[in-house]
This record gives C-alpha cells, sequence and structure tokens, in this order.
C-alpha cells in the first residue's frame, strides 16, 4: 500500500531535501525513522528536491508499506522520534500508482528579505539594506508570463529533458522592513527561484532594466543572469495534487 506523508522543516542544519553520502538531509532523517517506527526498511520519495539550508513549510513525500496503517498513531510516534526542526502533519492512504513527485501540479515558493538588521530573522530571511524599487521588481514579475523556457534560471550541468516551466503567480510584496517573493509553477528547475530573485534585485537596484530582463530570459544563459540569492531565505510553502484537498 502506498502513503503520502505531509510535513514541513527548518533546513538550517541539513544539506538538502535528497540523501548524500557523509551529510545530514531531511529525506535520510525521515527514512531512519519510518524504518525504525515500522519495523522495516522504508524508503520514501519527495515532491522535489530543496538544497542546502532551504526550509520548507509544505513537503509532501511518498513510501511503500505492506499493512494498514493507524495514521494518528504514527504521526504522534514521530513527531516524538523526529529532531526538533522536522515536522510530520498527517499520514495519507492513496492508490497504488500516485507519486509524490510527478503527480504534483503546482508548487509555491516564498523568498524572504528584511532591510534593517533583526536579530531573529538570520536563519530564515535575508539582510538587504540598500534600497529597492519593488513596483519595478514586480513589472519584471510579468515579464515572467510570457516566457516558458527559463534556462537562463537554472544550474548548469543539470539533467533535466527540458527548461520549460509553466509560471501561475509571481510577485512581490513589502510590509515594514519585510519584502516577501512568491512565485507558482507547474515545476521549478535546480536554483530556479535563488536566480530570479537576485536578477530582480539588480532590477531594484536600477543595475539593470525591465529590457535588459527579457532579454535575459530569452538568452538561455545562466551567466547573463543575476547573482544566486542565500538559500536560507527560500521555503517552499505549498505543493498540490489534483486528489488532495
Amino acid at each position: 500500500m502506498r502513503y503520502f506523508i505531509e510535513l514541513a522543516y527548518k533546513g538550517t542544519n541539513y544539506c538538502g531535501w535528497q540523501y548524500q553520502p557523509d551529510a545530514n538531509s531531511v529525506q535520510e532523517t525521515l527514512n531512519k525513522a519510518l524504518s525504525i517506527l515500522l519495523k522495516k526498511e522504508i524508503d520514501v520519495v519527495g515532491a522535489g528536491r530543496t538544497d542546502t539550508g532551504v526550509h520548507a513549510k509544505q513537503m509532501y513525500a511518498h513510501f511503500d508499506y505492506a499493512s494498514e496503517i493507524d495514521s494518528q498513531q504514527l504521526v504522534h510516534k514521530l513527531n516524538s522520534f523526529l529532531p526538533k526542526d522536522i515536522v510530520v502533519f498527517n499520514i495519507i492512504k492513496v492508490l497504488d500508482e500516485a507519486h509524490a513527485r510527478f503527480d504534483a501540479t503546482k508548487r509555491t515558493y516564498e523568498y524572504h528579505i528584511h532591510t534593517f538588521k533583526d536579530v531573529f530573522e538570520n536563519e530564515g530571511s535575508w539582510l538587504h539594506q540598500l534600497p529597492l524599487d519593488v513596483d519595478k521588481m514586480n513589472e519584471a514579475c510579468q515579464i515572467l508570463f510570457k516566457h516558458n523556457d527559463f534556462e537562463c534560471f537554472s544550474k548548469t550541468n543539470t539533467d533535466v529533458r527540458t527548461f520549460n516551466c509553466i509560471i501561475f503567480e509571481a510577485h512581490w510584496n513589502q510590509t515594514g522592513n519585510k519584502i516577501v517573493f512568491t512565485i507558482s509553477a507547474d515545476r521549478f528547475l535546480r536554483n530556479m527561484v535563488r536566480a530570479i530573485v537576485g536578477t530582480m534585485i539588480n532590477i531594484g537596484l536600477g543595475k539593470i532594466t525591465l529590457d535588459d530582463f527579457e532579454k535575459i530570459i530569452e538568452s538561455k544563459d545562466r551567466s547573463q543572469a543575476g547573482f544566486s540569492v542565500p538559500a536560507h531565505g527560500l521555503y517552499l510553502i505549498q505543493i498540490e495534487y489534483e486528489y488532495l484537498n
């Protein structure tokens, strides 16, 4: 039988979601906990990968287990067993062919920036004190909707078959000293959100124009785009499936 597990984690102490030898990953930590509690070797398949230091307010993964699971009881046991920076919300029995990665229809990320030193934000938001033209950055968001190929924002030497993504939502919002970028798409390339944010920061600083931004996308050249902002400000906040509410 196949089960989906819904969880969240603070990525500060992890090399990311994906298992890596000689490094502490969220996937490996979850595998170990489930294997011990279910008394069977469990290998979860995540809805995607998050890089070192990136957080997830909602992540899904699936795993297979031969027997019926008391979801409420297992959630309670997992949250007692797992470290304090990983929390499990739910375990859901799904169809055997359901797939946490391939069945996801929409993913949403946020990038958090604070513009004045805040000792409580250091691990979950990037401090950027230079003034930004947020209105101009929102104009750049409208350009994203005109395109599907975002190779210019992807890490080089990746093994993807296509660089095409459908962006559903993209906007900046500033409240006091806090600026948040929200973006939703059917899929994301490696490093894509952090590269988009870094390029838009250059727009907000007046270093490049909106025309430059469009030319960067059309170039399909990562070296033309801006820097990648630090990972600790990035959050995966929602993953959607047609068969889950």
